[in-house]
């Protein structure tokens, strides 16, 4: 008996006549793809980003293989620093296959990197040598070896700059590609000006049918109508959840046709977990009304309980027009804060499930005035200026004063920093160094947690009155230790005192060892 295949790869479209949804989104590919057959496009790269499984990856390589290209792809289970990035682009350039043509006009060869949003790592450059040695493998010595994901943001950087060849990225959330730190905005720019973006939407009822028949037909099995309309029901658009879904529900059949009773079941025992991003998510809690459905929602976005929390205490503020409103939310937020606590105080205590519940109460039905037409909630800005949690320099520095470990220090102390410092928050003012100069920082970290951009024509001046500020502070520092040092050379000494004599405790020493001989008298001893 053969081994049972995987459906999503056995049914993957292999044409483009083959596809269904994001009919505008694969019309812009085959024209970018149409402007390589001609020479080079002038965005030599597409980032197409969408949810998983709505097909960004297949549309990719179905219309790449009916232009007969070949398809090198990198995912997330593969290696992707800067040698396997460099070795699929320079296998990408010589690439041909086993029976080309030589009369033939050539080929290209398409380049695609899957969940670009999960290569980790900033734009650091690896040295050419290192990378060059990886790639050879000559270099074996003990961590010379490039681990993870080392480099391979910059190296994709410097392939979309001097590519020959297409290549596509994917990504479920192009936030995960460009970081979370406080240079994300340059690290975008610098990716943008390569990339055409494409966004891909999750397919509708009617897609969901079609591919759901086409893959039943190929497997010669029996369906009724009604199963196939109770699949597309069930199913959030997920393409390869779909084909997932046919495959289960269809083992074991031994003849029968496939009927709605059939797909209940199913989906009634096997509730998928579907996460849902941030800001569909908000627009759907915001606007219900029903205090279950608002709980259940909560779960699938993809956020802790913790941090969507704050985003809900941020947008609530402006999403409310109702002031007893907001002040009934924030009183919930409250206890939704101090259940989350609990965590720390109580291992047995349910934070988590106190703290979605409370947080869908406090955005959901602690509005009583419905919101009506489009809302836009925003992104917590205390949130993104988390920034200088990422430079080092000022969390070793932090942790050495406060004596904890650099998560902690991250995580407990840079926050009150940031209010303290920060001139849009109620106690700041980025113009007061005391504190800065009293943890030994430079005046690039002062201005990283004042939030302040070093290009500014204000930051600069700012940044020459910390130095400034700083040479009078070592000066004064450097004056007081000489005050010092000379106030205890010039001090007069005590007068020493003439050593007791050891008269007095000579008793005692001979008592101890008179005790060391042996017991006192009418004591037994064991030894």
């Amino acid at each position: 008996m053969g081994q049972a295949s995987d459906w999503t790869e056995r049914h993957r479209p292999r044409s483009e006549q083959l596809l269904e949804g994001n009919e505008v989104q694969r019309r812009k590919i085959r024209a970018w793809l149409d402007e390589w057959q001609n020479g080079s496009p002038k965005k030599k790269a597409l980032l197409l980003i969408g949810p998983p499984g709505v097909g960004k990856t297949t549309v990719a390589r179905a219309i790449a293989e009916d232009m007969g290209w070949n398809v090198i792809e990198l995912n997330a289970s593969d290696a992707r620093n800067a040698a396997a990035i460099r070795k699929a682009a320079t296998s990408g350039a010589t690439h041909r296959s086993l029976f080309h043509d030589p009369t033939a006009p050539p080929s290209r060869t398409l380049i695609l990197l899957d969940e670009v949003d999960h290569l980790s790592g900033g734009l650091r450059q690896i040295s050419q040598d290192r990378i060059e040695k990886a790639m050879t493998g000559d270099d074996d010595r003990p961590g010379t070896a490039l681990k993870g994901d080392s480099g391979g943001k910059a190296e994709l950087l410097r392939l979309l700059d001097q590519t020959k060849q297409p290549v596509i990225l994917a990504c479920n959330e192009e936030m995960g590609l460009w970081g979370r730190n406080s240079s994300w905005r340059n690290t975008r720019d610098r990716f943008t000006k390569h990339l055409l973006k494409i966004n891909f939407v999750r397919a509708n009822d009617e897609a969901l049918r079609r591919i759901a028949r086409r893959v039943l037909r190929e497997e010669g099995i029996e369906f009724e109508e009604a199963a196939i309309d109770a699949l597309a029901r069930t199913n959030h658009g997920d393409l390869r959840a779909l084909v997932r879904d046919l495959q289960v529900l269809t083992t074991g059949l031994n003849g029968e046709a496939l009927t709605p009773a059939m797909v209940k079941t199913h989906a009634e025992a096997s509730q998928r977990d579907v996460n849902v991003e941030i800001f569909p998510g908000l627009d759907r809690l915001y606007r219900e009304r029903n205090s279950e459905v608002a709980a259940a929602l909560i779960r699938t976005i993809d956020k802790d309980p913790s941090e969507f929390l704050n985003w809900v205490h941020w947008n609530n503020a402006s999403l409310f027009t109702d002031s007893p409103s907001v002040r009934r939310g924030t009183r919930t937020l409250l206890q939704a804060d101090r259940a989350m606590m609990g965590r720390f105080l109580n291992t047995a205590h349910r934070s988590t499930y106190w703290t979605q519940h409370l947080t869908a109460l406090a955005a959901s039905t602690a509005n009583a005035v419905p919101l009506e037409g489009r809302i836009f909630p925003s992104y917590p800005n205390y949130l993104r200026r988390r920034a200088p949690a990422g430079r080092s320099s000022i969390v070793e520095k932090l942790a050495e004063v406060c004596g904890t470990n650099q998560s902690t220090t991250r995580e407990e102390f840079l926050q009150p920093l940031f209010a303290l410092i920060q001139d849009d928050q109620p106690l700041g003012d980025s113009s007061n160094f005391d504190i800065s100069l009293g943890l030994g920082l430079s005046g690039e970290e002062h201005l990283s947690l004042a939030g302040l951009a070093k290009t500014r024509r204000s930051s600069k001046a700012l940044l020459k009155a910390y130095d400034e500020a700083e040479d009078v502070h070592k000066q004064a520092l450097m004056t007081r230790l000489e005050e010092e040092r000379t106030k205890a050379l010039t001090a007069e000494p005590k007068p020493q005192e003439k050593p007791r004599e050891s008269v007095i405790e000579q008793p005692e020493d001979e008592e101890i060892q008179d005790d060391d001989k042996g017991p006192s008298p009418g004591q037994m001893t064991l030894f």
